[in-house]
């Protein structure tokens, strides 16, 4: 018995942007007709790394750049692709900082935008200490979210 493989991966690139008081940043958006919280990041283009497409993402989502770059997970489980059909998802995700102060609004609370249309979102810094893994919409970033509260406290 063979298993069919699905035709096409998807792979997303995240960052995991801490600050000095122990919080990262997440991103509460609505896409897709849908809300969501996530951790700031985007898919991979053809042709380009995952490091390179990291730092183009925080300039498209934020306007900054990024520094201090380490590799911390990769999806090492199967995962559907939620919108395609016969994907896999592949996910990978990075430590990194900000290279300057913060240049983009922070909010202290979720879904910070006047109304859910495709494209809004918002940004705040939540305690690693306290992040809670429930609180994010996607079965990874939710496993993310408990590895970096066991990795960094």
């Amino acid at each position: 018995m063979t298993n069919k493989l699905p035709s096409r991966f998807t792979i997303r690139v995240y960052g995991l942007i801490l600050n000095d008081r122990k919080e990262v940043l997440v991103t509460d958006e609505f896409q897709l007709n849908m809300k969501m919280t996530k951790f700031p990041g985007g898919g991979l283009d053809f042709g380009e790394g995952t490091i390179d497409c990291l730092k183009r993402e925080m300039m498209e989502e934020c306007n900054q750049e990024i520094e201090d770059i380490q590799h911390f997970y990769t999806t090492d489980f199967y995962q559907k692709a939620l919108f395609y059909e016969d994907h896999q998802l592949v996910s990978i995700y990075y430590l990194a900082r900000l290279k300057d102060s913060v240049r983009f609004r922070i909010s202290t609370v979720a879904f910070d935008f006047h109304e859910m249309l495709n494209g809004n979102q918002s940004f705040r810094w939540v305690s690693v200490g306290s992040i809670n893994p429930d609180d994010f919409s996607f079965p990874i970033d939710k496993h993310v979210a408990h590895l970096l509260k066991q990795y960094l406290t």
